[in-house]
């Protein structure tokens, strides 16, 4: 089964994408139909959405569409890690429509100004709750935070976590220089994995000699059956197409065996989100 384990759907008569505002290829509303045609064109049989604000309205409709589209298999929603009644609002949006396919919870650490805000305790709190709820918990940070999020899964070896964007470094060798350790201190902890996504939109050099050697740090320190695959469209059409995407995941990864090929483009989506054919 080949998943795209990381894309994102709007609809702006709904609600707006303040984040968009400055964004002018992306200040429009994309839907499961649109991006229906490349999912069929490169034979991908299911995807995982992922949450785009912290908004509590989005989870649901999310669920929504995943309980009747024939390709969105699992949602990654948001939810307020430090509410104290976490609990109740997973189980909630567990028992709303759709809410079978709820795999995990985001939320865009990446956007909070301290560093360690994946230290404080209530957060922790909050992502034992989603764990002991059978999610996932998807981590969206800057480099800068990647040490508390090391941290993070070091102390919580109960919660399972994905790495989005491999982290969001920068493409260079200042970038590399910051990034190879944490990762590698990521990797040595058998309850986290990694998405090979959103990178393309990082650097403006011709991406496969750019990305390669990210990509090869991650193949070394993690191995095929923890990274996968995801688009990260729409957004990744600020730099490249969706066709141009999968493209160069697909070269990145051409010196794995089928196997392993498979195992980065389903298998390992499939097993950490519990997506089934």
């Amino acid at each position: 089964m080949r998943i795209d384990a990381h894309h994102h759907l709007w609809d702006l008569s709904v609600r707006d994408q303040p984040w968009t505002h400055d964004l002018p290829v992306l200040r429009r509303t994309f839907s499961a139909d649109d991006l229906r045609p490349v999912l069929r064109a490169h034979r991908i049989d299911a995807t995982v959405v992922v949450q785009t604000i912290p908004v509590p309205e989005e989870t649901p409709e999310l669920l929504a569409l995943a309980e009747t589209d024939p390709h969105v298999a699992a949602v990654v929603g948001w939810a307020d890690l430090t509410d104290p009644a976490l609990k109740d609002r997973l189980a909630q949006l567990r028992s709303a429509p759709g809410g079978a396919s709820l795999v995990g919870i985001r939320h865009g650490v990446q956007d909070e100004s301290d560093p360690e805000w994946l230290d404080r305790p209530q957060v922790h709190r909050g992502l034992r709750a989603a764990s002991e709820a059978g999610l996932v918990y998807d981590l969206l940070v800057r480099p800068d935070q990647l040490p508390a999020a090391v941290r993070a899964v070091q102390a919580l070896p109960e919660v399972r976590f994905v790495l989005d964007h491999a982290g969001n470094p920068v493409i260079g060798a200042d970038g590399m220089s910051a990034w190879n350790a944490p990762i590698r201190e990521l990797a040595s902890c058998d309850n986290v994995a990694v998405k090979l996504s959103g990178l393309i939109t990082r650097t403006r050099y011709p991406a496969v000699p750019a990305l390669r050697p990210y990509a090869d740090v991650l193949l070394s320190a993690l191995g095929p059956d923890r990274l996968m695959y995801g688009s990260d469209w729409p957004v990744c059409l600020l730099a490249a197409g969706y066709d141009e995407v999968l493209s160069v995941a697909e070269a990145l990864m051409a010196q794995l065996s089928p196997a392993e090929q498979a195992s980065v483009f389903g298998n390992t989506a499939a097993r950490w989100y519990g997506i089934t054919s």
